[in-house]
């Protein structure tokens, strides 16, 4: 490893000096170079994004919707929401408890200071950067300057980045090409193996300033992602394992084991009420939808009827793009072997090389044990998700196999970069003719914001729905309150398309008074409501607003409990009794036990980063 500096060694001691590199120094510029190369080429991968407009992939509409509702939380002052007003045709769902809050914190951040047209492009930008930048410092633990930023472009614009930002507009999905990498940086980092083998402690090495940095990356997965998260616990598994077997030290395992516990530690402000919570919703809706099964999405898997034909048509996009990315990294390597330039020591280079060969055995159904067995893993849905973990390794093999050597000439560096560049740019090329998806009419940013400002609302999401509850009956269109005798009676009338919700409007007679306007899906304070009626007899008033737990609900201020007075709906929505007379209705949304014990669980976990980050820095020696 080397320190920043010349190592000019002082002729009188014979202690090595570390030379500062300042502005002045022409070499102090050159270290930006590389960032700023895979930063422009970020830029051109999503430079048919500006020609064309956003790509409107599978998941973008969730994504916006969420984008706009988190903004207008954190313009009433709720710095985390929780609630995500407009879904549901304004009905709303806790999509905020259970939805990483990474990218759509970043997304309403955005929007707050750019035009909403240009959010999913930046967004897009910044993602890509990111994983062109984590990726080049993985290869730089073991490759020159040159080598490291053409591992980071072959990970920015490998196939998987590529058709996750275009075909799939999956943002969350996408940051994990960030963390996936320093995951492996941290987890295969030893800075301090010459103070071990000099006598150190198991200790000293364990702990030598990648500990806490890991911890971070660990954290990020979780908050980007659920499927990310993971995917980056077990491959930090897999690496310690493999290390520890080339090693016979538990150097890696300790280090492992107290990264992912602090790192899960850290956001457990996140993960504690996602996971306590999902008793609250239908969750399992996520593995039970049949294009979203493990079984329906082994390689190249075919099904018959077309109501899987669309399914099977982004399934061998991916296939095609998994058999592609695994040739290519195995190519690399095979190359690198041959050539005698496997980068880094056996201990770094082999669990990257185990990665692609992992990955290929995960897409066939005779890995479906495994996918059993390991706790969560059946979460991530499609084999093919393992990509994201092999663009890095792949970047890094394929970099290390063709950039010249130092002592190339000049012109063949030059030939090379211009090789890959072009290259890179008919990815581009392919994905902006082959993946991008063009937005339909109320699919696209402007008429979307539109629609979010007219109150409309738009549809919920099934695996947030309530237990027992069907989002297919739920009607548009209704009030803010809508007064009834019987609570269980059907509001809205069945659509005349198919597959449409059905429609809700005052001549249909369903309701006997109606309270508040039909066309607010975004409530004037979220998470919190109030109505004030009179009332000209007892009865049931249905709030357009979906049944949660977490939901304190009270009639002129006293608490209504659940059932049985609050009797279930087959829409979801919640049913209060209310009494003859002047009453007022509210709803706030309280801070539940799970969401304090995760507040002090985040808390703690702080302070034990920081007092790990003093360890790790006085056992850390200066590197020569």
């Amino acid at each position: 490893m080397k320190t920043q500096g010349s190592g000019i060694r002082d002729q009188g001691s014979g202690v090595p000096q570390v030379s500062i590199l300042r502005p002045g120094n022409p070499r102090y510029w050159r270290r930006f170079i590389g960032p700023v190369v895979i930063v422009l080429a970020a830029a051109v991968a999503v430079a048919p994004l500006l020609l064309k407009g956003g790509s409107c992939g599978h998941d973008f509409d969730f994504h916006l919707v969420s984008w706009f509702d988190a903004l207008n939380a954190w313009r009433h002052g709720i710095l985390y929401p929780h609630w995500t007003a407009s879904a549901n045709f304004g009905a709303g769902e806790p999509r905020f408890v259970f939805y990483s809050p990474l990218t759509w914190m970043l997304g309403a951040a955005l929007g707050s200071v750019l035009p909403w047209t240009l959010v999913p492009m930046a967004l897009t930008f910044l993602l890509l950067a990111g994983t062109g930048l984590a990726a080049r410092a993985l290869a730089r633990e073991a490759l020159g300057e040159g080598a490291a930023t053409l591992a980071g472009c072959v990970a920015l614009f490998s196939g998987y980045a590529l058709f996750t930002a275009y075909e799939r507009s999956a943002f969350a999905e996408l940051a994990g090409g960030i963390w996936i990498p320093l995951v492996l940086l941290y987890a295969l980092r030893d800075r301090n193996r010459g103070a071990f083998d000099a006598g150190g402690s198991l200790w000293q090495r364990a702990f030598d300033g990648s500990t806490a940095l890991l911890a971070v990356a660990i954290a990020g997965a979780w908050v980007s992602n659920p499927t990310v998260g993971v995917m980056a616990c077990y491959l930090l598994a897999a690496v310690a394992a493999v290390r520890l077997l080339l090693e016979r030290s538990l150097t890696a395992v300790l280090r492992a084991s107290a990264g992912a516990v602090l790192g899960m530690g850290l956001i457990a402000i996140y993960l504690v009420p996602a996971a306590w919570e999902q008793r609250w919703v239908d969750i399992h809706q996520v593995t039970e939808d049949p294009g979203q099964t493990l079984e329906n999405n082994w390689l190249f898997a075919v099904h018959p009827g077309l109501s899987m034909a669309y399914h099977d048509q982004v399934l061998h996009t991916a296939s095609m793009i998994a058999v592609i990315m695994i040739a290519t990294a195995l190519a690399g390597l095979l190359l690198c072997r041959l050539r005698g330039r496997l980068p880094g020591t056996r201990q770094w280079w082999i669990p990257l090389a185990l990665v692609p060969a992992a990955v290929l055995l995960l897409q066939f159904p005779f890995s479906r044990p495994l996918w059993n067995l390991l706790p969560e893993l059946r979460f991530l849905q499609f084999p093919w998700r393992w990509l994201v973990v092999l663009e890095a390794p792949m970047g890094i093999f394929v970099a290390a196999a063709i950039w010249p050597g130092e002592s190339a000439r000049g012109w063949l560096r030059i030939a090379a970069g211009s090789a890959c560049a072009a290259f890179f740019v008919a990815m581009t090329g392919y994905a902006a003719r082959n993946l991008y998806q063009v937005c339909d009419d109320e699919d696209a940013v402007t008429p979307m914001l539109a629609t979010y400002r007219s109150g409309h609302g738009f549809i919920g999401t099934y695996e947030y729905e309530p237990i027992g509850a069907d989002n297919s009956v739920l009607a548009t269109g209704l009030p803010q309150a809508c007064l009834v005798s019987d609570p269980a009676i059907e509001l809205g009338k069945p659509s005349a398309f198919p597959d449409a919700p059905p429609t809700w409007d005052t001549g249909q007679g369903s309701c006997e008074a109606t309270y508040g306007s039909a066309g607010t899906a975004q409530n004037s304070q979220p998470e919190h409501l109030r109505i004030a009626a009179t009332i000209a007899q007892p009865g049931f008033l249905v709030l357009r607003l979906r049944s949660y737990p977490a939901w304190v609900v009270k009639v002129n201020g006293r608490a209504v409990s659940s059932l049985p007075e609050r009797p279930d709906r087959e829409d979801g929505l919640m049913a209060v009794p209310v009494p003859r007379g002047e009453v007022t209705v509210s709803a706030d949304w309280k801070t539940t036990t799970d969401v304090i014990l995760s507040r002090w669980l985040t808390g703690l976990s702080v302070l034990l980063l920081a007092g790990l980050c003093l360890m790790e820095r006085r056992l850390s020696r200066t590197r020569l």
